[in-house]
């Protein structure tokens, strides 16, 4: 197939554009080309650039999500190069390892999916499959509260899908515990490490999908303790637009019923804004209402208080049945709740004139709460059901005289008080029936049964001719649910209105027909508050459409069966596919010039790699190592003692001033005169002299450039300086560092740094020595097989060479030492252990990433050749202003030549550049134009190659203004590395705009 090729073109273009055609090719049923179509995707997913794998991740999902061993062939690489990939591939490439893990592995011992397994199988013989909640004794105790029946439901909504788990559950299916007995560490397994570790920088991402993603995955197979590091990531999320809030809260909605003490301590979070829509403030009462506790529900509950007078009434209804549902969680507020929801239904009562649909809903909730908190304990609010009788006159809702009503059918015989005004209650309903809604009518026939069930004494007979007048007013309604319902209960009561057989009936109950056997079994019982709420949630996986829609979205899989995925060695961290090595497990590219295999990627510029935890297990990119590029001129420099800038005559080409041949001039002599070639002077001196000169000559001297090289500039670059400790929180000692422009001998993997030790305390210090953590330890990658031909791999590379130790350091002393270390990214700071007198302090190495590359020396046409083949999307381009001159010039006197202002500001731009960036200074090319002021033109350029893969960073700048005001500088990067390289282009924009103290 033509696309297999395409898939071993040496450009990624090409690679990228196969990948995205496998889904097509499959969407046109090619089944005798399936299996070819799997193959080129596994090939693809071996690719060195983040761009090609993430595409073929795409595709993967499309073609053959269930053909899990192309992943483990190269599950590593996948995990290392996942930071780099775009963001949209991220997505899709976090959500197949995470199948994979599960599927290979199962799940993860103390997380919460095994967690809640572990009880169901546990208490599956001698307990009812249906869920009950089960909170800790201590709501307050934050470290590890757990609803285990709701995190059951989710653990295995993720892995059946909530269909068919609500649908067994149901059918009460007690046989189907789920097999845990294969599960994992997150400590021990290599595979669930690095995933956890490299899904941990994408939770701050500034995709919300991606933080979704990764958060999906810790929450999934990180230990329930580490699952706290997804917290601030998804709060930091509800900042965002309204769209990405309400998706993030629908699945931080997951997260706060299954395992509420996430989020305990961050409940102000959840307070409702002005500006959030309906949906949103939903979502967030909903959420603040799993999250209560003691010490916080007075502050949400004064903010339930602004809500509820909140013009909204929709949201103020919402709002009520929130506090109902927060005095089931802790039963110790119930009674203030029960005080405040009774007032605000009286409250709204009073309103009777004009009220909406939406103040109705305001009312109505407040009384299915006070009916909610009545439930837990009927005998001791007696008073407050006769209170809500007294007030049926006002209550107009009809939903809400139906649940007063069914109140006292339901509690009629729980005291005294209620079974005295009975016969008024019913008098007074009997004559409003006709004005009352069908619901309400309804419980009014069903409270007369109950009510006759229960009745004693001298109100029986009162009670019974009410009943009667009822059922002949009920059997001529216009609602056919109220006259059926009639219909009913009058033959099932027939014989107990208008006799003595009720009296007779409870004095022998052996004397009992079957009409009252039926009317008792329907009416009799008292409504038993079930232990808990039933669980009908339906839970899909973090971050997919399903949780949002709640159904299975088209194409919504949940997780595959634990341990399904049977190991194989012939395709499990496979090195070979198809003839093609993977350079992650020991391929050479030491000899980048040598011809390779036709099927083969290589070459420096045509294989990508922009994953700094994939550029660990590649190999050295160049032999040479060690050396230090301090000299940044674009030819031999002589050592002999000369001005600080050597001018060479250019013949320059008219129009961009790209390519231009460079002659150093033999006498080295730094007059005027050779600051242009001599076109370029003569054609400035005609338009001084000539006033009529047309515009086009005009400009045709403004473009025309002459070329010079700063010499011996390398000497004056002075690295920024770091602070690592304190004196203060050092005990005295006082440590800086500074990153090295040298390239490490023992793995180009291996940043240099000159640490600085000085004891500032009047006491000397012994046993100084820095040595890694134990949380920043890289994987144990003991099982992974390293080519022959790699000199160095990445279970090889340390995250720390041990630096000598420090025995002894007087007081005022100052100790240097050289410090190797291999950061996990560019972004990311390094966690050490640096220990003094015995005493231990925990320091952090803040990476600088102008440092992750050396200076690759070239001249102009092999600079102009190398970012001609790397436009468009290895092209990026950003603009800052460059003040630093202005002081520098502004103190000058103001006979000084023109010409120094021009090599004043050019020295200035170089040293800023290589004083922040281990780079090489390629070329300085300044405009000669008509005013001498002008330095619009002028352009610095600078190269440097990536060094954990040697590729090659090409930066220009290109300047735009007058000497004596701010410049605005436009920085392009060309790189292969798309987000190494954004990156670096912030980091120079960032240095370059910030003034020199």
């Amino acid at each position: 197939m033509a696309v297999g090729k395409c898939a071993r073109d040496p450009s990624v273009y090409v690679r990228k554009c196969a990948a995205n055609a496998l889904s097509k090719l499959h969407d046109l049923r090619l089944e005798e080309h399936t299996a070819s179509i799997e193959e080129i995707v596994g090939i693809l997913l071996n690719d060195n650039s983040p761009g090609v794998v993430g595409a073929a991740a795409a595709s993967f999902a499309s073609v053959c999500p269930n053909n899990l061993s192309l992943i483990g062939r190269n599950y590593r690489k996948l995990c290392e190069i996942l930071p780099d990939v775009e963001e949209w591939g991220q997505i899709v490439l976090v959500g197949i390892l995470l199948r994979y893990v599960v599927a290979k592995h199962g799940l993860v011992e103390g997380s919460i999916m095994l967690y809640s397994c572990s009880l169901v199988k546990y208490n599956s013989e001698r307990e009812d499959l249906k869920p009950r909640l089960a909170m800790t004794e201590n709501p307050d105790d934050v470290g590890g509260e757990i609803c285990s029946e709701i995190a059951d439901v989710v653990s295995r909504s993720y892995l059946e899908g909530p269909e068919k788990y609500l649908s067994r559950l149901s059918c009460m299916d007690k046989n189907t515990s789920m097999d845990i007995s294969h599960s994992t560490s997150s400590k021990s397994n290599d595979d669930v490490k690095i995933l956890l570790q490299c899904t941990s920088p994408l939770l701050w991402s500034h995709n919300s999908a991606v933080v979704l993603a990764a958060a999906g995955v810790h929450w999934i197979m990180a230990p329930k303790e580490d699952v706290k590091k997804i917290v601030k990531p998804l709060l930091f999320l509800l900042r965002s637009s309204n769209a990405s809030k309400y998706v993030v809260l629908c699945n931080i909605q997951v997260f706060a019923k299954a395992m509420p003490s996430l989020f305990v301590p961050h409940f102000e979070n959840f307070f409702v804004n002005s500006s959030d829509s309906y949906q949103v403030k939903a979502l967030k009462l909903e959420i603040l209402s799993s999250i209560a506790t003691y010490s916080s529900i007075s502050a949400i509950f004064l903010e339930f208080q602004d809500y509820i007078r909140d013009q909204d009434r929709r949201f103020a209804a919402d709002t009520v049945a929130a506090i109902g549902l927060c005095s089931q969680r802790l039963p110790d507020v119930a009674k203030t709740c029960l005080e405040g929801l009774l007032a605000l239904a009286l409250s709204e009562s009073s309103n009777k004139n004009g009220a909406s649909a939406d103040e109705e809903a305001v009312l109505v909730q407040a009384i299915n709460s006070i009916k909610t908190i009545i439930k837990q304990d009927p005998p001791s609010h007696e008073k407050v059901i006769v209170s809500l009788v007294r007030s049926l006159d006002s209550i107009w809702a009809p939903a809400a005289r139906a649940m007063i009503i069914w109140m006292v059918g339901e509690y009629n015989n729980i005291g005294g008080v209620i079974s005295k005004i009975l016969p008024t209650l019913f008098s007074y309903l009997a004559g409003r029936f006709t004005l009352e809604a069908a619901e309400t009518k309804l419980q009014i026939l069903n409270a007369c049964a109950k009510v006759l069930l229960r009745a004693k004494g001298e109100d029986i007979s009162i009670l019974k001719k009410i009943a009667g007048y009822l059922l002949e007013l009920a059997k001529c309604d216009i609602s056919y649910d109220v006259r059926d319902r009639a219909r009913i209960m009058s033959n099932l009561l027939s014989h107990l209105i208008g006799s003595p057989y009720l009296e007779e009936v409870q004095d022998k109950p052996e004397i009992k027909d079957l009409s009252y056997v039926l009317i008792e079994s329907i009416f009799g019982g008292q409504t038993k508050l079930p232990s808990s709420e039933p669980l009908s949630y339906r839970f899909y996986l973090p971050g997919s459409l399903s949780q949002i829609v709640l159904h299975a979205a088209p194409g919504y899989e949940p997780l595959p069966e634990p341990c399904s995925l049977i190991y194989d060695e012939s395709c499990n961290f496979s090195t070979d596919v198809q003839g093609i090595k993977s350079p992650g497990v020991g391929v050479a590219h030491n000899e980048p010039n040598e011809n390779d295999d036709s099927e083969a990627v290589s070459g420096s510029l045509d294989e990508e790699n922009t994953s700094d935890y994939s550029s660990q297990e590649s190999m050295i990119g160049s032999s040479e190592s060690g050396g230090s590029y301090i000299s940044r001129s674009a030819s031999d420099v002589n050592d002999n003692a000369g001005p600080l800038i050597h001018l060479s005559d250019a013949d320059l080409i008219h129009g961009n001033g790209a390519e231009v041949s460079e002659e150093n001039d033999p006498s080295g002599s730094n007059g005027a005169d050779e600051l242009m070639s001599k076109g370029a002077l003569e054609s400035w001196l005609d338009e001084n002299s000539g006033l009529n000169q047309n515009s086009s000559d005009i400009s045709h001297v403004r473009k025309s450039l002459a070329r010079i090289s700063i010499k011996d500039i390398g000497g004056l670059v002075k690295p920024k300086s770091y602070t690592l400790l304190d004196p203060a929180n050092g005990n005295g000692l006082h440590v800086d560092y500074i990153f090295s422009s040298e390239v490490s001998s023992v793995s180009p993997q291996l940043v240099c740094l000159h640490i600085s030790f000085r004891n500032c305390s009047k006491e000397p210090m012994s046993d100084i020595l820095l040595f890694e953590g134990e949380s920043d330890r890289s994987p144990d990658s003991s099982d992974q097989s390293v080519s022959e031909s790699s000199p160095v791999s990445r279970s090889e590379v340390p995250t720390l060479v041990p630096m000598e130790e420090i025995e002894n350091l007087e007081p005022g002393q100052t100790m240097k030492r050289i410090l190797q270390v291999r950061f996990q990214h560019h972004l990311l700071p390094l966690k050490l252990v640096l220990v003094s007198n015995g005493r231990k302090h925990l320091v952090k190495l803040r990476p600088d990433i102008g440092y992750f590359v050396k200076p690759l020396p070239m001249d102009i046409e092999e600079f102009s050749n190398k970012e001609s083949r790397l436009p468009g999307m290895f092209e990026y381009t950003r603009r800052c202003t460059f003040t630093d001159h202005i002081s520098e010039l502004n103190d000058k006197n103001e006979s000084s030549l023109v010409k120094d202002n021009f090599l004043l500001i050019c020295e200035k731009l170089a040293l800023k550049m290589l004083s922040n960036a281990n780079l090489f200074l390629v070329s300085v090319e300044m405009p000669v134009a008509a005013n001498l002021d002008d330095l619009s033109g002028l352009c610095l350029r600078f190269s440097g190659e990536i060094l954990s893969n040697s590729m090659p960073c090409l930066i220009t700048l290109t300047l735009k203004g007058t000497c004596s005001e701010p410049l605005d500088v436009s920085v392009k990067i060309n790189c292969e590395e798309t987000v190494f390289g954004l990156n670096l282009l912030n980091r120079i924009v960032n240095f370059l705009a910030e003034p020199t103290p």
